[in-house]
């Protein structure tokens, strides 16, 4: 299918690797022009340059810790205008509810709800003016079915879903869809460190870990970030332009629910 974007320009955030350059992939292949963003400098300009070869679409590395102002002012300043926005960061720690302080939910929130939001105050404007524009906010299962050790996530994400309700409503007759993804386990470094967790709280091996996870998701296997990101592209394209204000969930049936 011809998603009917190419020529576009995107920001993809936490693009370096798991399920951002999922999305950066996904994206790239249907001819959009990106600026990725990730910490880490190496590993961002190695995938900046291999999403470019193969896909032969420009691609702008910018290392940025995109949840400071800093780091935002300086993608902003390389990308200029955005016609598609992919938000991403990295959750916050599990741990239990009493042991959380004040700072904790502070940091958790400005990472996983203040960042994306703005970024969208940035560029969602510019969009409304030339009339078109795609937002897509990575964010949790636990929007839908809360996972206690991980009240930070869910504490923050679920604020970044009440802000998406009202706003995505207020931008659409412009031409602009904003909806989030909740993605559930995926095989990327994520799912590899609270395997970890839970293979130390348990004392039994990673693998072990993981095959008891995989036993809870209906499809029996984790995820991948390629499927995740041909998600996301979708959402990005032409076709996906009467999708306004949803959370859609990539969890393999996992979250046992109606709505």
């Amino acid at each position: 299918m011809d998603l009917g974007i190419r020529g576009k320009r995107g920001l993809v955030c936490a693009a370096s690797k798991g399920l951002g350059r999922g999305c950066a992939e996904a994206l790239a292949e249907a001819g959009v022009n990106l600026v990725i963003n990730a910490r880490g400098s190496d590993a961002l300009h190695q995938t900046a340059f291999e999403i470019a070869d193969k896909y032969k679409v420009e691609v702008t590395p910018v290392a940025a810790d995109i949840t400071t102002d800093a780091g935002r002012a300086k993608v902003l300043e390389a990308l200029g205008q955005a016609d598609i926005l992919v938000t991403n960061a990295g959750g916050p720690p599990p741990g239990m509810w009493m042991d959380w302080t004040r700072d904790d939910f502070i940091k958790a929130v400005d990472a996983n709800m203040m960042t994306a939001i703005l970024l969208m105050q940035a560029l969602v404007p510019g969009m409304m003016e030339r009339g078109w524009g795609r937002v897509v906010n990575i964010t949790s299962q636990s929007v839908k079915t809360p996972i206690g050790v991980l009240g930070l996530s869910n504490t923050a994400r679920a604020g970044l879903t009440g802000f998406v309700a009202g706003m995505s409503r207020q931008v659409a007759g412009r031409g602009v869809c904003v909806n989030n993804l909740l993605p559930g386990i995926h095989d990327t470094d994520r799912a590899v460190s609270l395997d970890g967790g839970v293979a130390k709280a348990e004392g039994i091996s990673a693998a072990e870990a993981r095959e008891k996870r995989q036993k809870t998701i209906p499809t029996g296997k984790y995820g991948t970030a390629a499927d995740f990101g041909a998600t996301c592209a979708f959402l990005c394209s032409q076709q996906a332009a009467f999708i306004v204000g949803q959370n859609i969930l990539l969890d393999g049936g996992a979250s046992n629910s109606v709505m």
